[in-house]
């Protein structure tokens, strides 16, 4: 008998196209991976993987294996949500997956008031700037800043977020405000650490920003502090590290930091909230859903 846990380590695996990927999604070792993945193929008695210096190529008995462990997802998940929600009540275990700076900032300030409205709901926070696979179940619910493009999931528009330019008091009176792009020169910038695996693209425009048509060709500007997700920019920023583009809704949780070159606006981009086919008639998704729409309709600061 197939062991399925060797079968949801694959299938992370075969979507991360490799072990390193996919550890850092399953918060599990590459060796331990390795086995796992070794251990199946001996069951199977067939090869999964083509291994490569550059990374993972499936096999043809590995998209066999694929294609399979997506139905059976599925087909799980379908079941447990009809055997959750039979009861009236909205109930069970809500897994919420969405990116650091919205769950962190945003989403944490209300889900105190979500759970006293709903007390039979538990709640599991997984923040992170990669996506988890729903499909698979690494989570039930997400909120995505983009749409999505897998056929089997359900999407509702929640809000537009605006991106502007931030800095610390204490940094302006130190350093100057400065007053139009070309000045950015003169500052110190804060920016998202690897901008190809930044939540949204253009998220370091700061950089870019008035240089697009210079002499240098478009090279951007020096970031002098990175990080890899927008909450350690926020921090960075209000300890007066620099200058940053921020989404807009980060400030409203810190209401000291100050809007710099309010005039010019950075990319402007729509989050959704994402869900399976199968937890359609799922009561906790539902309320859940209308509880964020609620919210965001209440919020001024997107």
């Amino acid at each position: 008998m197939i062991d399925w846990d060797r079968v949801r380590i694959f299938h992370t695996v075969a979507e991360a196209g490799s072990f390193t990927r996919a550890a850092d999604r399953l918060g599990l070792s590459q060796s331990a991976i390795s086995r796992q993945i070794g251990a199946l193929e001996e069951d199977l008695g067939a090869p999964l993987f083509h291994r490569h210096a550059r990374g993972l190529v499936l096999t043809e008995q590995g998209d066999i294996l694929l294609e399979t462990a997506r139905e059976v997802a599925r087909r799980m998940a379908a079941a447990q949500s009809a055997l959750k929600e039979s009861r009236d009540v909205p109930a069970g275990h809500l897994r919420i997956s969405t990116t650091v700076g919205i769950g962190t900032v945003w989403l944490t300030e209300h889900l105190s008031e979500f759970l006293d409205r709903y007390p039979e709901i538990s709640v599991s926070l997984i923040v992170s700037d990669t996506e988890v696979d729903l499909s698979m179940r690494e989570a039930d619910v997400a909120v995505r800043l983009h749409r999505p493009t897998q056929a089997d999931l359900i999407q509702r528009r929640l809000t537009t977020f605006h991106t502007h330019l931030y800095a610390a008091p204490s940094y302006l009176e130190k350093n100057g405000r400065p007053t139009t792009v070309a000045e950015l020169e003169n500052h110190r910038l804060v920016a998202y650490g690897d901008e190809a695996q930044a939540p949204v693209v253009s998220l370091n425009w700061i950089l870019h920003a008035g240089r697009e048509d210079d002499e240098q060709n478009g090279r951007p500007r020096m970031a002098h502090f990175t990080c890899n997700n927008v909450y350690g920019m926020l921090r960075a920023v209000g300890a007066g590290m620099g200058l940053a583009s921020l989404p807009d809704y980060l400030s409203w949780a810190h209401p000291h930091l100050e809007r710099v070159l309010p005039e010019i606006e950075g990319p402007i981009f729509t989050a959704y909230f994402v869900y399976p086919e199968e937890l359609r008639s799922s009561k906790r998704v539902a309320v859940f859903r209308d509880f964020l729409l609620e919210k965001v309709a209440a919020h001024n600061a997107w």
